[in-house]
């Protein structure tokens, strides 16, 4: 009898065995199609890996089988298999063991020769781009003082992945950014139509975010540069340090508030030596995001060293349709600016106020 329930007890351990799950993982979620890509198969104690294993590859409503085939060795339960990527295949992409029960893998596969979406797609856990938007982008017309325009361009670039490289070696490296805002101010009543002025900021910064419970929601410190490009009387520059503190609240219904503000020092600003008195040492800066996004509003404001003097800016936009590139849509876009500094150029000069109306396709 005993005996008997030994050897029931081994069977059903055994069955318990055979049914466990085989697991797929990626060192690397993001594929291209038409190119082989690697997953790592790991077998229940009680199974061998074969040099061949069938799966089930999933693209939208699309069932294709593939045949993932062995590229080394097996060890300790766990070996390397290789397979060709489907030229149809884009966007999210699941797979699965077709033989054996396993996990759903998905990858993230971008077409063939398709920069913007190996550069601007969502990686592997819907992890930030390594090209994404860094401040608003937009381009408004304002009539007050005369015809103007001003626009706006800004990115980031994320230096190195965790999943692979240097990356992969230091974690701390993926979160180093190279950054770039250009702001224009452009006069469209003069003879020529020139710019009044242009301020180009290149930024290297590391960008922290919270994984966990805590009393902040993520960070940036870096360093960055502000110049017009000009000469002489004309030519205005500064180099800051700065640390840019990020909290963010969930409204419920309500939608969303964020308190991001920029707290910088100033390295060298010879051209200009009392910006602060214009410019303070803080960016106060605050955003609200309506449920869905369909209304943002931001504003930053400067406090000048000096009495009475600073600056604030007012965006206002409204989402009028989405655009399937990366993740940029299209927005009505109203602004308002009072006080110092429109430009670097005019940093002391407190020109009217300003209201201006055009399109952004980041608020």
């Amino acid at each position: 009898m005993r005996r008997a329930l030994a050897l029931a007890c081994v069977l059903y351990s055994s069955a318990l065995l055979a049914q466990t799950d085989w697991l797929l993982s990626s060192k690397s979620g993001n594929v291209e199609s038409g190119k082989p890509f690697e997953v790592v198969v790991v077998a229940p104690p009680t199974h061998s890996l074969p040099a061949e294993l069938d799966a089930r590859m999933k693209v939208d409503v699309a069932e294709i089988t593939l045949t993932l085939k062995a590229a080394g060795p097996a060890e300790n339960g766990r070996r390397l298999y290789s397979a060709q990527m489907p030229l149809s295949a884009s966007g999210p992409v699941t797979l699965q063991l077709s033989d054996f029960p396993s996990n759903v893998l998905v990858v993230v596969t971008a077409r063939r020769g398709d920069a913007v979406q190996t550069l601007t797609g969502l990686g592997a856990g819907g992890r930030e781009p390594p090209l994404s938007e860094n401040d608003p982008m937009y381009f408004v017309i304002g009539t007050r003082g005369g015809t103007s325009a001003r626009f706006q361009l800004s990115f980031k670039y994320r230096l190195f992945d965790v999943d692979v490289g240097y990356g992969q070696e230091q974690p701390w490296l993926s979160g180093l950014y190279f950054g770039y805002t250009q702001n224009s101010l452009w006069d469209l009543e003069g003879e020529s139509k020139a710019f009044r002025d242009t301020s180009y900021q290149p930024s290297l910064f590391w960008k922290w975010e919270r994984t966990a419970d805590g009393w902040l929601d993520g960070a940036r410190v870096g360093l960055e540069h502000e110049s017009n490009g000009g000469q002489g009387e004309l030519s205005r520059s500064i180099n800051t340090a700065f640390v840019r503190p990020e909290w963010r609240w969930k409204l419920g219904e309500v939608g969303s508030f964020a308190f991001t503000p920029k707290i910088y020092a100033y390295l060298d600003k010879e051209e200009n030596t009392d910006i602060d008195d214009y410019r303070g040492y803080v960016d106060w800066r605050a955003r609200y995001d309506s449920p869905g996004g369909t209304w943002v509003a931001t504003t930053v404001v400067r406090v000048g060293t000096a009495g009475g003097k600073g600056s604030v800016l007012l965006d206002l936009s409204r989402r009028v349709r989405d655009v399937k590139f990366g993740p940029v849509s299209t927005y009505l876009h109203l602004q308002y600016f009072a006080g110092y500094g429109e430009s670097i150029l005019d940093y002391n000069v407190k020109g009217k106020s300003q209201l201006r109306i055009g399109f952004a396709i980041v608020p």
